[in-house]
C-alpha cells in the first residue's frame, strides 16, 4: 500500500504543478499583451496629438507611405504611427487594442516579430499596387494584420486555446473581410489586403515548431 500511494503521489503533484505553471504562463502572457497594446496605441495618440499641435494641417503624415516614391520606403515603418485626423485614430483604436491583445498572448518576442512582418507586406503593397505618390497612413494594415494573425495562428499551431480563439475572432469580425475590396474613396484597400496576407504570414512563419517522433535505438 505504503508503495503505491508514493508511486502515485509524485505525478499528482507534477500534474498540478503543471497546470499551475500554465496558468501562471497565460497570466503573465496576458498582463504583457495588454501593457504592449496599450503603450502601442498610446504612442499612435501621442503622435496624432503632436501633429495636431503643430502649425500646418497633417505636418508628420507626409512621413507615410507615397506610392512609387522611393524616398518613400522609409515610411513603411512610420504610417502605422500617423492617421489623418482623430477620427481616423479612433476607429483603428479598439479593435487594434482587442486584436493585437490577442495576437500578442503567446508571446511578446513573436507578436513584436508578427508586427514587423505585417508592417512590411501591407507597406510594402500599398507602395507597389497603389497609384504613384497617393499618400497612405492609419494602422489599418496592423488591424487587418492582427486578425490574419489571430485566425491562421488557430489552423497552423492547433493548440486547442488558439483555434477557440481563431474562431472567436473570425466570427466577431468576419465583416471586416470586405474591407480588402475596392470600395470608398480614400480607403486603402491596399493596406487592408497586404496587411490580411502579412498576418496570415506571420502565422506560418511563426508557427509553432513541432517535434517529429524518433524512432527508438536498439
Amino acid at each position: 500500500m505504503n508503495d503505491y500511494a508514493t508511486g502515485m503521489t509524485p505525478t499528482g503533484r507534477s500534474s498540478g504543478d503543471l497546470l499551475k505553471r500554465r496558468a501562471g504562463n497565460l497570466a503573465a502572457g496576458a498582463l504583457g499583451a495588454a501593457i504592449i497594446n496599450v503603450l502601442l496605441v498610446s504612442v499612435m495618440w501621442v503622435v496624432e496629438i503632436v501633429d495636431y499641435v503643430l502649425p500646418g494641417e497633417g505636418t508628420l503624415d507626409v512621413y507615410g507611405i507615397q506610392s512609387w516614391v522611393p524616398e518613400s520606403l522609409g515610411g513603411i515603418l512610420l504610417a502605422p504611427f500617423l492617421h489623418g485626423g482623430f477620427g481616423h485614430l479612433m476607429a483603428n483604436s479598439l479593435p487594434l487594442l482587442i486584436l493585437g491583445f490577442l495576437a500578442a498572448l503567446r508571446g511578446i518576442g513573436r507578436f513584436l516579430a508578427a508586427s514587423l512582418i505585417i508592417v512590411m507586406v501591407s507597406g510594402l503593397g500599398i507602395w507597389f499596387v497603389n497609384e504613384p505618390r497617393v499618400l497612405t497612413v492609419g494602422a489599418s494594415g496592423l488591424v487587418f494584420g492582427y486578425f490574419g494573425f489571430v485566425v491562421a495562428r488557430g489552423l497552423f499551431d492547433r493548440r486547442a486555446l488558439d483555434i477557440v480563439i481563431g474562431v472567436g475572432v473570425a466570427i466577431t469580425y468576419y465583416s471586416i473581410i470586405w474591407g480588402v475590396l475596392p470600395g470608398e474613396q480614400g480607403i486603402s484597400w491596399q493596406g487592408h489586403l497586404f496587411g490580411l496576407i502579412g498576418g496570415v504570414i506571420a502565422a506560418w512563419v511563426l508557427r509553432r515548431k513541432r517535434r517529429r517522433d524518433v524512432a527508438p535505438a536498439y
